[in-house]
């Protein structure tokens, strides 16, 4: 089973750091606002200033919190099932501060895999993608691939009962191993 796992918003908590940032320079966004993956459109900011402030972000990678507590030991058990990748779109500028964070919070995984957009990711050989992004799911799901969407404000609109919804990544953990034994 290869699993591809995205970072930002599934096991980083970039937004919380964004949001602070955002905080200070422009009026004040809860987390529980942004209920689109395009919220900045709502608020004024300029995409390129939005995608270039998280990068930012990115360059305090120390500071960046885990979305859940227990992550790693996630996250071995993932790997435990089958083939674990960190499959990331971003500015190339920041892989180094990714792999990096990773490695801080102990991440267990094969390879990193980036690419510059989201959607590019269903083209990838993956058995399962955990994502976050609705745009990244319905392009893995138009391409018949299994997806678990992990629940954030900006997703919670998308409904296709392809994407299996997850509130917590050890969630996902009984959703693998039972499509593992549904494939024998």
């Amino acid at each position: 089973m290869k699993i591809a796992l995205d970072v930002d918003g599934v096991i980083a908590d970039v937004i919380a750091s964004w949001i602070s940032y955002n905080n200070k320079i422009r009026p004040t966004i809860l987390k529980s606002q942004i209920s689109e993956w395009d919220f900045w459109k709502n608020h004024g900011i300029n995409k390129f200033d939005f995608y270039n402030e998280l990068s930012t972000c990115w360059k305090s990678w120390k500071n960046i919190p885990l979305t859940e507590n227990n992550i790693a030991s996630v996250t071995d058990k993932l790997s435990n099932l089958g083939t674990v990748d960190i499959v990331t779109a971003r500015e190339e500028s920041t892989h180094n501060d990714v792999k990096n964070w990773l490695k801080l919070h102990k991440i267990n995984f094969k390879n990193y895999v980036g690419v510059l957009e989201g959607i590019e990711k269903s083209q990838l050989d993956y058995d399962i993608f955990i994502d976050d992004s609705p745009l990244n799911a319905k392009s893995m799901l138009e391409e018949g691939k299994s997806v678990i969407l992990y629940s954030q404000p900006w997703n919670e609109s998308f409904n296709d009962n392809r994407a299996m919804r997850i509130r917590e990544l050890q969630t996902a953990v009984p959703i693998i191993d039972k499509m593992i034994n549904e494939s024998k």
